[in-house]
């Protein structure tokens, strides 16, 4: 007489995601947009930040921003890890947001203008599709962690060019 005493991971049927795991991980759906769900996801977070930007005045613009990127950061972490292990994919695409997350660092201390919106967008962008390193490597930290903190990793990058041009006077008015 045989005896089930374990099962395997794939005997197991994933557990259902919370509905507040898959909005916060697909960006309230901006995932599942088509192609490039991650583009669609850095365009959200800058329309968003830009939009949000009006409401406050110049001083008070870079701790709103650190909030909502930590708060992408804090919430982004458990949402993913529940979403990919439930897709069974290591990094889904349709999760984006990391992306949120880098976008917002990218435009910390940065005025809000056309050009740093822009350029703060094509940076991101850049240092996300080429992970240099140490981006490419910490995409292997565990599931949510690693596929936010890579992000992270490229938006403060992208922080740190942003700042460059900006006390250059290269994105000046």
């Amino acid at each position: 007489m045989k005896t089930e005493t374990s099962t395997t991971p794939r005997e197991v049927a994933a557990a259902p995601v919370p509905l507040w795991a898959t909005l916060v991980a697909t960006f309230f759906g901006t995932g599942n947009l088509k192609p490039g769900p991650g583009t669609w996801g850095s365009a959200a977070a800058t329309l968003i930040w830009f939009g949000l930007s009006r409401l406050f005045p110049a001083e008070s613009q870079t701790p709103v921003l650190a909030a909502l990127a930590a708060t992408a950061v804090a919430l982004g972490i458990p949402a993913a890890t529940r979403v990919a292990r439930a897709s069974r994919t290591k990094d889904p695409q349709f999760v984006v947001i990391d992306e949120v997350a880098g976008q917002w660092i990218t435009f910390l201390f940065a005025p809000v203008t056309w050009k740093t919106l822009l350029a703060g967008f094509i940076l991101f962008r850049g240092f996300d599709i080429v992970k240099p390193p140490p981006v490419r490597q910490l995409e292997k930290l565990p599931a949510g962690t690693g596929i936010v903190i890579d992000d992270v990793a490229a938006g403060i990058l992208a922080l740190v060019v942003m700042q460059l041009l900006l006390h250059f006077g290269l994105l000046s008015k």
